[in-house]
């Protein structure tokens, strides 16, 4: 099987973007504190993720579904919080 760059660099972009979230998911479980992240941009941003896994879905794209969809975990996770906050904040 030849190397494929196409699907090495969406791939490596896959990964480095969900990995991006990490650190906001970690912290926010650590201090639950959301008062500076925007609900409806984190709400949108949330739907644009899940719009992004049924494209991959449809599209039979392994790499776009893989990262979409761990993404949408770790971007569910602080909109949970985010939202859970909205009394004390």
């Amino acid at each position: 099987m030849a190397w494929d760059m196409t699907e090495t660099v969406g791939s490596a972009a896959a990964i480095l973007t969900t990995l991006a979230f990490v650190p906001q998911v970690v912290k926010t479980l650590r201090t639950r504190h959301t008062r500076d992240i925007s609900l409806s941009m984190w709400a949108l941003f949330c739907a644009g993720v899940a719009l992004w896994l049924v494209y991959g879905m449809l599209l039979a794209a392994w790499p776009v579904i893989l990262a979409n969809a761990a993404t949408l975990v770790l971007a569910a996770i602080v909109l949970t919080v985010k939202v859970g906050n909205r009394e004390k904040e």
